[in-house]
């Protein structure tokens, strides 16, 4: 009995010792917490969707406090979560320009010639690592089985005749259908964006005329055009660039594949 009665005395005694210690260890390694830290983090949207370049919220929340990160650094939440938080840092309103995904392919089923049917796996990465990059004859083109679809939190996406087609309402420009795209054809866009080409061929003309009759054929006309000297061909592909375009859309009325298409967000 006297065995217990020290085995318990000893025991407890440990456990004030242990217990005196956290203690001490808690206030010497105690990091004080921002205060702002929990408003900031309530402000955000919750979406945890990785867009601000983040883990999650908390992180992105972390990341503003500790000046690593903008007000205006969560795309989802928009222009009204970078006022709220630039509210609550004490600091100007950050300003905001609005992007979206945009999937620049043209290549729906009823244009873009198919070499074989493929009954495999239901998934574009899997299906662009087959011989040739996949059933369509453009090696470059969507190939619509919904990669993109799956990894959108916001049901932004979905495909429609053979090629993803996105929701600007519904799109955050969280980013996560750009990493999905084994093809590269998804790219975040803004107002500046008044034009953009939709196709990334890079084959000469006379080949995508037999794969693709929606495919930009290289023929420089866009350029040639182009009052602004906005639009530029390489290898066999236009390009505009925003920050010489004026919006004049010379450039889509002179596309014979009509594939450059207005922005309007």
């Amino acid at each position: 009995m006297q065995n217990i009665i020290s085995a318990t005395i000893a025991i407890s005694a440990m456990g004030l010792v242990f217990g005196a210690l956290l203690g001490i260890a808690a206030k010497l390694f105690y990091v004080e917490q921002d205060e702002k830290l929990p408003l900031v983090t309530e402000v955000l949207p919750g979406a945890n969707c990785g867009g601000c370049g983040y883990a999650g919220c908390s992180q992105c929340a972390a990341a503003i406090i500790e000046g690593k990160a903008k007000a205006n650094a969560c795309p989802v939440g928009g222009a009204e979560t970078a006022k709220a938080i630039s509210k609550i840092l004490g600091t100007e309103a950050e300003t905001f320009e609005k992007k979206v995904a945009f999937v620049r392919c043209e290549g729906c089923t009823d244009v873009a010639e198919i070499k074989f049917q493929y009954d495999g796996n239901l998934d574009c990465v899997s299906a662009a690592r087959m011989i040739g990059g996949g059933y369509k004859a453009c090696s470059n083109g969507c190939l619509g089985y919904g990669s993109c679809v799956n990894v959108c939190n916001f049901g932004a996406i979905k495909i429609e005749n053979g090629i993803a087609k996105v929701d600007f309402h519904k799109c955050t420009a969280c980013g996560k259908c750009v990493e999905a795209c084994p093809k590269n054809l998804i790219t975040l866009i803004s107002p500046s964006d008044r034009y953009v080409v939709k196709c990334r061929n890079t084959d000469k003309g006379t080949v995508v005329k037999d794969k693709c009759k929606a495919g930009c054929i290289g023929c420089k006309l866009c350029e040639k055009n182009c009052p602004e000297e906005a639009v530029t061909v390489d290898n066999f592909l236009a390009t505009i660039h925003s920050d010489k375009c004026v919006g004049c859309g010379i450039c889509a009325e002179k596309c014979p594949k009509k594939i450059i298409k207005k922005i309007t967000l």
